[in-house]
């Protein structure tokens, strides 16, 4: 409590040093352009402006200081257009006091004077008013009574008998690093929840491909088969699909709409796919063409100069903070460790900010509104885990941000009409270590390519320029299996899903034809070939007889766990550099490939072997059970979508009046189980 204290007055502090930085910064610009104000005689030396600049300026700030307290309270009342205004007019008024006490500053004529006045009151409202909404109690409020004057309006507020459910997915986050953080402090409002009892935190395990569209989907529609990975090869569709791209998000979740959606009648904000939601807002498989808005949510948002100023404050605050610890990284020699440069700053401002703060804002509005289900999904804490790490100190300090966004909800919640039962829960855990490429020098494509005696693959992009690929050359280096295509953020996530809100459709891919190359893809520590010319699955057998040199590369290599492959008996088989085990039978032929991934692996690949579109070789990297470190094949140092580490152990959080889960949680469909048996409780 003490601590919280002394971080809120030193914030305080900060607040009023930015503002007296910019105001004296403000008046030597007027000292050196506008005739008619000086700070200095012609022979003084600028030094002498500048400590006279900051004396009036110290003053000014001393003034506001008194209107601190009335203008966080105004701001619950009126909008910032209107705030602005007030602030303006309290700005002349204290910069005349603070001229008056500090007499150092010459104004002569009228002109001058109503410019010089005009503009520090601007400066002045702007930064006021920019900090003030940064303020998440006074934001809170300010929402909520908007929201409720618009429902009075329409005269769409009633009483409700029975409690909704408010889904709060932290993507990314596992369930061992969650215990550490809760124990650490990183996350107040989440370990308040648990050390109060009145929630109760479990653990559930992921299929083989535990990455967020195979989670989504089996949370949402009850079934995610036919989803190896992040991305993968179709053969029936003669195509690479990739999970997130808005018209393969569409395509998968038209696939597996059957009336037993978890989030029918309810919102969907923030998500990969509409859940079967009556309303969206950021959902990935609705976004069309260039337009702001369309469904995508972000006009609606930025219309209001109350979420514009908040966001855009937060945003160069976030862009500042990325490149402060970028440094840092490079500084300290932080290993393992990849390039940050280029765009990836603003990725990430938009994955912690702006997708941040827009889906917030829309579950607000749906507490207000009392939706019978809500379910939004934040991702700062993936996108910033795949480039710095699971646990650094940049990644903890993303999730106590989230945390709290949470508590931001969690007061929501206690203040609006309806009850709600509030559920915190992540769709996978990561994994960390050095990467695939880092380790042997090459990538796993090139791998593939050279076993195979074949040209060494198109040369992919410096690291640096790795997360700045545009919408298109990303889509071409996926289609041909770059790795690449994968370090643009939570697997190219969160870059995918800032251009989705301006692609056209003309964009969408076009079938391929089956190329004469094998293609290999990447998620995470999940590795995947496919030959397209081979109108079925690829065997040991075929395999062997076209290209003799490819299977031992592979299980050889001491960057590679193990490689699952058909056989021409119509079985399967995984295969390890000392032993292999029969998918259908589970007998081991010397040691055990799996061994080393966890109880459940050989349920995991076996349940993967049986899905139709499969592709020809599933590639798992090395793990570490010491360090739990694992060797992705994408350029990420926090990875997911394979078997190894914590990748594939996230949370559940609910609580403690809600029915106990029975059996086992394995797999995405059980939560979808559990939350629509919730959802059914909860209406009854």
């Amino acid at each position: 409590m003490e601590e919280r204290r002394l971080q809120r007055r030193l914030r305080t502090l900060g607040e009023f040093l930015l503002l007296a930085a910019f105001v004296a910064a403000t008046l030597l610009i007027l000292d050196g352009l506008l005739d008619g104000f000086s700070l200095r005689v012609a022979t003084e030396e600028g030094l002498i402006a500048f400590g006279r600049a900051l004396a009036i300026a110290a003053v000014f700030c001393g003034l506001n200081a008194v209107l601190w307290p009335l203008l966080l309270r105004a701001m619950l009342w009126v909008g910032p257009a209107l705030l602005y205004v007030a602030v303006m007019a309290y700005s002349v008024i204290t910069l005349l006091i603070s001229i008056y006490v500090v007499p150092v500053a010459e104004l002569q004529g009228t002109l001058a004077t109503i410019v010089t006045f005009a503009v520090v009151a601007v400066v002045a409202a702007a930064v006021s008013g920019a900090i003030a909404s940064t303020h998440d109690d006074a934001y809170r409020v300010m929402v909520m009574r908007r929201e409720r004057r618009r429902l009075r309006r329409r005269g769409s507020q009633k009483r409700y008998a029975t409690p909704g459910l408010l889904c709060i997915q932290i993507d990314g986050l596992g369930y061992d690093v969650l215990r550490r953080a809760a124990r650490s402090g990183h996350v107040p409002h989440i370990a308040e929840l648990i050390h109060s009892d009145s929630h109760r935190l479990i653990p559930w395990e992921t299929d083989w491909s535990c990455q967020t569209s195979a989670s989504q989907l089996g949370i949402f529609y009850g079934t995610n088969r036919d989803v190896p990975a992040f991305r993968w090869y179709d053969k029936r569709e003669k195509r690479v699909v990739v999970s997130n791209r808005p018209e393969d998000t569409l395509w998968l979740e038209t696939q597996r709409t059957n009336g037993n959606e978890l989030l029918k009648g309810g919102a969907s904000r923030g998500n990969l796919f509409t859940g079967g939601a009556e309303d969206t807002m950021l959902v990935v498989s609705q976004f069309r063409g260039p337009r702001m808005g369309g469904g995508n949510g972000y006009a609606a948002y930025f219309v209001d100069p109350a979420n514009a100023t908040r966001t855009t404050v937060r945003f160069i605050a976030e862009v500042l903070r990325e490149l402060r610890q970028s440094w840092r990284q490079r500084r300290h020699d932080f290993q393992p460790r990849i390039g940050r440069g280029g765009l990836y700053p603003l990725v990430r401002a938009f994955a912690t900010v702006v997708l941040t703060d827009v889906a917030v804002a829309a579950v607000i509005g749906d507490l207000i509104r009392g939706r019978d289900i809500i379910y939004t999904d934040l991702v700062g804490y993936d996108e910033v885990s795949h480039h710095s790490g699971v646990e650094r100190p940049e990644t903890l300090d993303v999730l106590r941000r989230l945390d709290a966004e949470i508590g931001l909800l969690l007061a929501v919640v206690r203040e609006v009409e309806r009850d709600y039962h509030v559920i915190v829960l992540s769709d996978h855990g990561q994994s960390q270590g050095a990467t695939f490429r880092q380790r042997y020098k090459e990538s796993l494509r090139e791998l593939v390519h050279r076993a195979c005696a074949l040209p060494p693959p198109e040369q992919p992009l410096p690291r640096h320029l790795s997360g700045v690929l545009t919408r298109r050359r990303h889509s071409a280096l996926a289609q041909n299996g770059d790795e690449h295509a994968g370090a643009l953020g939570r697997g190219a996530e969160t870059l995918q899903f800032a251009a989705a809100a301006f692609h056209t459709e003309a964009d969408a891919p076009e079938k391929e034809q089956p190329s004469t190359e094998p293609i290999v893809l990447a998620s995470g520590n999940l590795g995947l070939v496919s030959f397209p010319w081979h109108p079925r699955r690829a065997t040991l057998e075929w395999i062997t007889a076209h290209y003799p040199g490819l299977i031992p590369a592979l299980v050889d290599h001491p960057g590679i766990g193990f490689v699952l492959v058909a056989r021409d008996n119509r079985s399967s088989v995984v295969l390890g550099r000392h032993g292999s085990v029969d998918v259908n039978t589970g007998e081991v032929d010397g040691e055990d490939p799996l061994a080393d991934y966890g109880a459940f692996a050989l349920e995991r690949v076996r349940r993967t072997d049986s899905f139709a579109n499969v592709p020809d070789l599933m590639i798992n990297s090395v793990y570490s059970p010491v360090t739990e470190e694992v060797a992705a094949f994408e350029e990420q140092v926090g990875s997911h979508g394979g078997l190894g580490g914590e990748q594939t152990r996230p949370f559940l959080l609910y609580p403690q009046e809600l029915p106990v889960p029975g059996g086992r949680l394995y797999g995405a469909a059980a939560i979808h189980d559990v939350l629509s048996a919730w959802r059914s409780s909860a209406s009854s």
